[in-house]
């Protein structure tokens, strides 16, 4: 256990929603677990995404949730930084560290229906809400006759819904399960049918790269095989040229091999916006060639039309 202390108050940046405070605080009580007597305070940011209730693609999808936390670090107004991970663009930012990525909670979505339902005992033309167009194009391409809705806001916005004009609503398992909402799950999804979003239930926890104090502070919270299996994932991302609200799926797990050491096998899934077609494959590799992995799926999914899916309306 890390026994440094410091009479320096570590700021720590967050959104103001209820799920990234929430967030926080689970950082902020693992940071104190291990380095007791340093001093936290948490500084409320706020961000674009938080400010503008327009579908993410019109306000500019891929980091409009953390820009403003990144320019508060770069600034001096908060010494570190705590993201949901898939909300972080795909570019390392010059002058910032990925200083930690604690354990991943469940990747998985999950369905929340009235009456207790599962996917497949909706009813053809039931409407089920999602923010996410990953989400809509692989819950058409089921072929199920859903109604899909766009819709936005907090988990609890959201799940509001089902009591007015929503049948259903698609939501991270993990956010569920970290604000005590997940008795209101009524399947989790399975993987095969609707692929996660990369780094989905993992946060990222950031601080300015010339900080070697708060660096050395924040290492013991680093998971390494959830830092690798999010590495794969955004990776093939990356490759895609995709962004956090492009129709991709990928998700990465660490098993042992069988030579007895680690590997990753990642899943990644590339689908028409209206479900009409789709590719996914997989690759596996050893724990340190893990961005390679991504790369190299990446460039097999490009092979079979995936730039063409994305692009698709």
């Amino acid at each position: 256990m890390t026994t440094r202390t410091t009479t320096r108050t570590i700021r720590v940046g967050t959104r103001a929603s209820l799920l990234a405070q929430t967030q926080t605080q689970l950082v902020i009580d693992a940071f104190t677990g291990v380095n007791p007597g340093v001093p936290v305070e948490t500084v409320l940011v706020s961000t674009a995404g938080d400010r503008s209730p327009a579908p993410l693609a019109q306000i500019g999808g891929t980091g409009v949730f953390v820009s403003a936390l990144r320019d508060a670090l770069l600034a001096g107004t908060i010494d570190v930084a705590v993201h949901s991970f898939k909300d972080l663009p795909t570019t390392a930012m010059p002058g910032i560290a990925l200083a930690a990525v604690p354990r991943r909670e469940d990747p998985r979505d999950a369905l929340c229906a009235r009456d207790g339902r599962t996917l497949l005992e909706l009813p053809r033309g039931a409407k089920v809400g999602t923010g996410s167009p990953r989400r809509t194009a692989q819950l058409r391409a089921l072929d199920l006759g859903l109604d899909i809705v766009a819709i936005r806001g907090n988990v609890d916005t959201r799940l509001a819904r089902l009591d007015k004009d929503l049948d259903a609503v698609v939501l991270a398992v993990a956010g569920l399960q970290r604000l005590r909402r997940a008795h209101v799950v009524t399947e989790l999804l399975d993987p095969i049918q609707v692929l996660p979003a990369a780094a989905q239930g993992a946060l990222a926890i950031e601080c300015r790269e010339s900080d070697e104090d708060a660096r050395s502070l924040l290492a013991p919270l680093d998971d390494h095989s959830t830092r690798a299996a999010v590495a794969a994932e955004r990776s093939l991302l990356a490759a895609l040229e995709a962004g956090c609200t492009a129709p991709v799926g990928a998700l990465a797990e660490v098993t042992e091999g069988d030579d007895g050491l680690l590997e990753i096998f990642l899943r990644g899934s590339v689908t028409a916006i209206d479900g009409s077609d789709a590719v996914r494959l997989s690759a596996s590799g050893p724990l340190n060639t893990a961005e390679e992995i991504g790369r190299r799926l990446a460039a097999e999914l490009i092979d079979l039309g995936a730039n063409t899916m994305m692009g698709s309306s």
